[in-house]
């Protein structure tokens, strides 16, 4: 007679664990990599886990067939207003104006079912818009054209905040942080490494994490002085301070951040400065309505505007602002 052998306690247990369920919300237009950083990684747990330990649902409001601007187009269920998901997560969209983005109610048949609610970048900022919960994350980007659009104070730099069953979010690559956050609530902490090995993710950055360009400490460069003077620079952005100010500011010679600019950043202070408010202004000019001279304002041009973007971007202002509304 063959004995067969005892059945192992756990693995009897992870068998017979429930599913956790998560649905995904899209909207057109919606965040590849967002998308990846969600689905993948749960995909991967199952795989690693051999078994199926997630569940996933893409919903949108119509459903059918919704695309991404990378050219991926994904089938689609209708939103559910009785969901059984244990988390939902609302994607960002490359339009941060769309107006399918405002799911208040959709957001609250969630939460009025006990549904943890993840909201990344552009969905995180309509969200802040809409309920006026300063304290919350969104995007470093979109945190500046709320700043503009409704004078929005600084609020929280993380990487996501979690206030009870909603959690606000960066979206773009932190959705792979928030993600393995979630999956190690419900499974072994070796197998979430696993999966952070497999993306080559090398850390699990805790949500406290400050945004690499939104957050007030930043080390681009591991120059402490240099560090410091873009910090400056990102930090004055509306009314420029002249680059001697910085010098005095940092404790260092002019000729010694001219000569740490060029090594790390290839540019001057000055040409570096100039280009991270253009930047900032055409983050503005693409993403709101607000008039280009206001615009101008706000990113340190009260002169001189045009030649600046026509120099750096290639086209004037009010051709980039065309080309937009023309899609």
């Amino acid at each position: 007679m063959r004995l067969s052998k005892p059945a192992d306690p756990t693995e009897a247990a992870e068998a017979a664990a429930p599913l956790i369920r998560f649905d995904v919300l899209l909207t057109e237009g919606f965040v590849l990599t967002e998308y990846a950083g969600v689905v993948d990684q749960l995909r991967l747990a199952n795989r690693v886990l051999l078994r199926p330990a997630f569940a996933w649902r893409l919903l949108s409001k119509s459903g059918g067939p919704v695309s991404c601007l990378s050219d991926a187009t994904v089938a689609t269920e209708p939103f559910d207003m009785r969901p059984e998901a244990d988390y939902v997560f609302v994607l960002g969209n490359s339009n941060p104006a769309h107006p399918d983005l405002s799911m208040g109610r959709v957001i609250d048949a969630y939460v009025a079912r006990q549904t943890k609610v993840i909201l990344l970048a552009e969905a995180a900022a309509r969200y802040i818009e809409e309920r006026g919960d300063t304290g919350m994350t969104t995007h470093w980007e979109n945190r500046a054209l709320l700043q503009e659009q409704i004078g929005l104070g600084d609020g929280s730099q993380a990487l996501a905040t979690e206030r009870g069953q909603i959690t606000t979010s960066a979206g773009m690559g932190s959705t792979v942080d928030v993600v393995l956050t979630l999956m190690a609530r419900h499974i072994p902490t070796a197998t979430v490494s696993t999966v952070a090995d497999i993306l080559l993710h090398d850390r699990i950055r805790d949500l406290g994490t400050l945004q690499p360009f939104g957050g007030k400490t930043i080390a681009l460069t591991g120059d402490r002085e240099l560090d410091l003077s873009i910090e400056l620079m990102q930090a004055n952005i509306e009314e420029p301070l002249p680059i001697a100010d910085i010098v005095r500011l940092v404790g260092v010679s002019s000729r010694s951040l001219e000569r740490r600019f060029r090594r790390a950043l290839n540019a001057r202070p000055a040409e570096y400065y100039r280009a991270l408010r253009l930047n900032r202004a055409n983050n503005l000019l693409l993403n709101t309505s607000m008039p280009i001279n206001e615009i101008a304002l706000a990113c340190g041009f009260p002169s001189g505007f045009t030649p600046h973007y026509r120099a750096h971007f290639g086209v004037t202002p009010q051709a980039a602002r065309r080309r937009r509304q023309q899609g």
